[in-house]
This record gives structure tokens, C-alpha cells and sequence, in this order.
């Protein structure tokens, strides 16, 4: 089962964003999706409105991965690595992440790192068709992904 969301502008981007992270209960990766100014961060500041992170989510760019703490002790691991052809040890920080169950994993630009990337995954395709909306598909693999869309599809 794949999921469509309509998004008609930023506000609703973070809307959405903050609903998907009150649903996460740690341990969950979430692979983003789309073009350079899609909003994929904008969505990860949702995301962590949700989750209670209380600091200033900025986009991990030029840093490649930012953390931060959020509601009964759940880590928010964000990483970006549209600037890399080889994550290095990068990649070695991220596998870390995968899995441990006080973690929520988004990776953002995953073509460095898709041998690494867990099947139990939630995927975030977003696209614009105009300036301001946009278009989300959201599809999965494996139980905690599949329990998470279907949360979702609910909404």
C-alpha cells in the first residue's frame, strides 16, 4: 500500500511533518526523497516538532548530519549527503544509528549510503508540481515501516 498526500505550502508541509513525528516511536528510518528545495528539511522540522525536539532543526548540508534530543529520551539522527559521492565514515555513524530503538533515522540524498539503507524503511518521495505545493508518496518495507504507513493512511 503506497500513500498520496497533497501539500499545498510550507505550513502544511510542517503540518504534516508534525503528525508523522508524533506517531514515531523510536527506531524507525525514514528515507527522503526529492529534488533540491522539495522540502525535505522543512519536513524533518516538522517531524521534530512532533517528536518534541525543542532546538532549531537546520538542514545537516554542509555538516552531513545533525542530532537531536527529543520527548522519553527518542534521538533524532538527521543526515544529508547530497555532497558526497562516498559517505566514508560517515557511513560508519549512520549504521550505528540503524535500528537502535531510542533512534529516528532520516537520511536525505541515500545514494552514498544505499547498500546501507535497512529494507524495514519508510520512503518519502516528494515532488513539485507548482512552486508552492507538493506531492508526496510514501511507501515502506518491513513491519515497523508497515505499521507506521498504515498509522498514516489513518490520518
Amino acid at each position: 500500500m503506497m500513500i498520496f498526500i497533497k501539500i499545498d505550502n510550507e505550513d502544511d508541509m510542517k503540518t504534516f511533518g508534525e503528525s508523522l513525528g508524533k506517531l514515531l516511536q523510536g527506531g524507525e528510518f525514514i528515507e527522503l526523497i526529492g529534488d533540491v528545495g522539495a522540502g525535505k528539511t522543512t519536513l524533518v522540522k516538522g517531524i521534530a516538532v512532533g517528536l518534541g525536539v525543542e532546538e532549531q532543526v537546520q538542514s545537516p548540508s554542509f555538516t552531513i548530519s545533525r542530532v537531536y534530543n527529543g520527548r522519553n529520551n527518542i534521538v533524532l539522527a538527521h543526515y544529508d549527503f547530497y555532497r558526497l559521492k562516498d559517505a566514508g565514515i560517515m557511513e560508519n555513524e549512520l549504521k550505528e544509528t540503524i535500528g537502535d530503538s531510542n533512534t529516528i533515522t532520516i537520511v536525505e540524498w541515500s545514494g552514498a549510503v544505499v547498500k546501507t539503507l535497512p529494507i524495514d524503511r519508510l520512503s518519502v518521495n516528494i515532488t513539485s508540481p507548482t512552486e508552492d505545493s507538493r506531492e508526496i508518496v510514501i511507501d515502506h518495507g518491513g513491519d515497523l515501516s508497515d505499521k507506521l504507513e498504515k498509522q498514516l493512511g489513518l490520518l
